[in-house]
Order: C-alpha cells, then structure tokens, then sequence
C-alpha cells in the first residue's frame, strides 16, 4: 500500500495492486533469492579485515578497500550468475519509457547501478550508450523524484567511468549545472555535483574544460552555497570541495590559483560540519603539493631557499629522500603568502577537544589534519606521513599510507593527487572498484598507479611470519595491466 501511495502523490497517476506488483518483480526477485541463500553458506570471499592481515605491511599504515557491506553486496553480486541476462533486460526496461512508472524507473535504475558497479560492462553496452544517456539525461531534467533524479545521475556517473565515451561531457554539462542552480533538492544538487566531476574527468572535458568546472565549483565553495540557493548546506559544499580537489589532481600548473583557493578553503576550515573540514584540508595539501615538482637537469644543486628568505631544512630533506622513492622534488612557488598562519590554524584542528565534537569525529579531525599539516611544513611528504624516532639508531623514521585491494593488490599511496583519486574512484564504484580495477577498466587504471601484488615465495601460498623473517621472505612482484 504505501509502494500505490507514493506513487499517486508522485507521478498523478493511480496504479493497480498487480501491476505495482510487476512493476517491482523483475528487479527484485534475483537479488532477494540471492540474498537469502548466501547466508545458509560460509563467506568464503569476504575481503580480510586490518587485524585479519595485522603485521604483513612492514611499518605501513594499512586500510581495507571497502567496509563490510561492500564486501558482502559483492559476495552476493558474485553468486549473480545471470547478471548478464539481468543487464539486458534492465537495459530495455530503462529505454521503455512509455511503459515505466516512477518506482518502476528508480527500481530499474537501482538495478543498473548495482551491475554496472559490481561487473565490468562495457562491451555490453557500448551500442546502447546513446539511448542509456538520453533516458538518464531525461530522468535528471524531469526529477519526477528526488530518488529517481539522484539514482539517473549514479547511473550516469557509472555509464561515464565504465564506457570513456569521450563525448559524454559535452551532452551532460549544460543539464548538470542547470541542476546544480535550479533543482529544489539539494540532494539532487550534490549528487549533480559529483556527477559532473565525474563526467569532466572521464567524459572529454579536457584541461580546458575542466578548469572551467573547477572555477565554477569554486564559486560554490566561495558562496558557500549561496550561488546555487543551498546556503550552508554541508551535503553541498563536501561535494563541491571533493570534486574540485579531483579535477585539480588533473591540472599540472595550479601556481595562478594557489593563493586564492587556498584562502577559500581556509574559509572552510571553520565548518561545523567535519567532512567539510577534511576536504578542504586535502584540498589545501594538494595545493602544496603541487608547488614541488620534479627535479630537472637544468636545476640547481645548490641549498634551496624559500622566497620568504628562510632556508629549508635539508637534513630533514635528505631523510625524507631515503622513504620517497620518485625523483627528488623541487618547490617552483609558494602556494600561500602566510604558511605559519595556516600551520596554526591545522594545528588547532589536529588537536581540537571540544566537547560538541563526536569522538568518531574527533579522531577522524585529529588524524586527518596531523597529516595535513605535515604536508604544508614539507610538501614532499605525502598523506598519513609520520615521522618518529628510532631508539636504536636516533635517526627519523615514517610511516606510509598503504591500500589494499583486493586479496593480494597493494597500492602505496605517498602523494595526496593518489589519495584524492582513489576516494574519488571509490565513491562512484564503492564495493566494485576492486573489479573494475583488475578487469581492466581503463578510466580506473589510467587514473591511479599500477598496483603491487604480494607473492610468498616459501611453501606455496602459506603467509609468512611477522617481523623480520616475513620481510625477507616476501617479494614483491609489478602487475601489468593490458589494454
């Protein structure tokens, strides 16, 4: 009964029992005898959690790829084995227009997004992204619902990363901002926001474009909202600072917009709200980051010294060669004209106590802007850096953050652009990534460096033991991925 409400409040149209009925089935009749026989076996599949691979990463930061539910929606997924067929069919029931119902469109959207993101599928679908385009793009500027408008901008987001259809962006931008300064929901606006991020990166947007889209969200982000009637709304402005940090991981020279941005998300740094906080911080991180760059032959190897006129530290420097294993980099500019102001004030959020802050919230502040303000003192160390003393040698020592993905993938992450990247790729496919990954998907691949794969060398597959002699008996083997 409350499916027939909605659905005359919604749509104008009254529905009768047995067609609500078959409307829904399709979609669901699958998934729920799916979901029920998986639990009278054992997860074989379930990826292992941080204490399950405790001490197989030397002294590196570690974190899962994927919470539980990812991991149990993809064990389900994988016992889908006539997801092909369900394509096909969810497929013809999008391009049905005239024959669908609003609960009907967001059942058979909810369905692409579930096997677009758990199964590689673009040489499924390649003859069809025309038409999957024109009916997302219809759903988005109709928004008949809040919940069919968000879902036609995941498929969408889906559709772009797994087909690299290069002329996606330039069929999507107008609608995309249209519903970022129109739509009522803002909801829908932030999902149009990431969906436009998306679809710059991996569309055709080029540099260009991209820039053009980067200057637009910035103005959100100045706004705070306001240049798209979502005042202060924190769902907003997170997307508007995530999607602005990934598309400038794709610009090579951000010198002319350091100083202003910088001071934008510093303004943002206030934010009650801590994903606004965190997001802005990376942002800031990627920002000076990007003021170092490669050395050239041509450069001098003389002491460096900043433009402020104190000289670096190159003993620390020097430590910091010995854990970076890329070519020695260089600052070209100075990201911001008052570093000291901005350490004091990441510091204050490395080290907030205020009792209106949840404890998770306060953890996740702490951890995320110690790294941060790590960043900003030394550019060329990267996200989770520590640093430490050892007690045996007195000399630093650090830790970096490491991914796994997968059973056996490993991806060190030492730059912020990687960091920002894989969240980005991780949001739109979730639970999938690690699929699309390992299936070739080359939007995924071309975005992120290729993965480490862990190999035992000793007694077939057995783990080895912790410490030292799992260390020297561990190698570590460079998966190529072909086209």
């Amino acid at each position: 009964m409350p499916d027939l409400r909605r659905q005359v409040l919604e749509s104008g149209k009254t529905i009768s029992r047995k067609a609500a009925s078959r409307e829904g089935s399709g979609r669901t009749s699958r998934t729920n005898s799916a979901q029920n026989s998986r639990h009278t076996s054992r997860n074989t599949s379930r990826q292992p959690s941080d204490d399950e691979d405790a001490g197989s990463l030397s002294d590196d930061t570690a974190i899962s790829l994927g919470s539980l539910e990812d991991a149990d929606s993809l064990d389900t997924e994988s016992n889908n084995t006539d997801w092909t067929a369900e394509l096909y069919e969810v497929v013809e029931d999008i391009l049905d227009r005239k024959r669908s119902s609003v609960f009907g469109r967001e059942e058979t959207y909810s369905a692409y997004c579930r096997l677009s993101k758990f199964h590689y599928v673009e040489e499924l679908i390649r003859h069809r992204v025309p038409d999957l385009l024109a009916a997302f793009c219809r759903s988005v500027k109709m928004e008949t619902s809040v919940r069919e408008a968000i879902l036609a901008l995941r498929a969408l987001e889906l559709l772009t990363i797994t087909t690299a259809d290069y002329t996606i962006f330039e069929n999507v931008e107008s609608l995309l901002t249209r519903t970022i300064r129109d739509s009522t929901s803002t909801t829908v606006k932030a999902a149009a926001i990431h969906c436009l991020g998306t679809c710059s990166m991996f569309g055709g947007a080029g540099d260009d474009g991209i820039q053009d889209q980067m200057t637009f969200i910035l103005d959100i982000i100045a706004s705070d909202g306001q240049s798209i009637d979502a005042q202060s709304d924190s769902a907003c402005i997170t997307a508007a600072l995530q999607e602005w940090g990934f598309m400038a991981t794709e610009i090579e020279d951000l010198e002319s917009e350091s100083e202003d941005s910088i001071q934008i998300f510093m303004d943002q740094l206030a934010s009650s709200d801590p994903s606004v906080q965190v997001a802005a911080g990376e942002n800031i991180a990627l920002l000076y980051e990007k003021s170092y760059t490669p050395q050239e032959d041509d450069d001098d190897e003389g002491d460096e010294e900043d433009s402020d006129g104190n000289d670096n530290d190159h003993d620390s420097d020097s430590e910091e060669e010995s854990f970076h294993t890329g070519p020695k980099l260089v600052k070209r500019y100075n990201a911001y004209h008052n570093t000291p102001e901005l350490e004091r004030q990441l510091q204050s959020l490395a080290t907030v106590h205020a009792k209106r802050i949840s404890k998770r919230d306060k953890k996740s502040l702490h951890s995320n802007f110690s790294s941060i303000r790590t960043t900003v003192a030394n550019p060329r160390r990267g996200p989770m850096y520590r640093t430490a003393i050892d007690q045996e040698t007195n000399r630093p020592y650090g830790n970096k953050l490491t991914v796994r993905i997968g059973r056996q993938g490993i991806m060190h992450i030492d730059r912020w652009w990687k960091w920002i990247r894989l969240n980005s790729l991780r949001r739109v496919l979730q639970g999938g990534f690690t699929i699309h990954y390992f299936q070739g998907n080359r939007a995924v691949l071309d975005s992120l460096p290729v993965v480490m794969v862990r190999m035992d060398t000793r007694n077939g597959r057995k783990s080895p033991k912790k410490g030292a002699r799992m260390r020297q008996n561990r190698r570590w083997a460079m998966q190529e991925f072909s086209d």
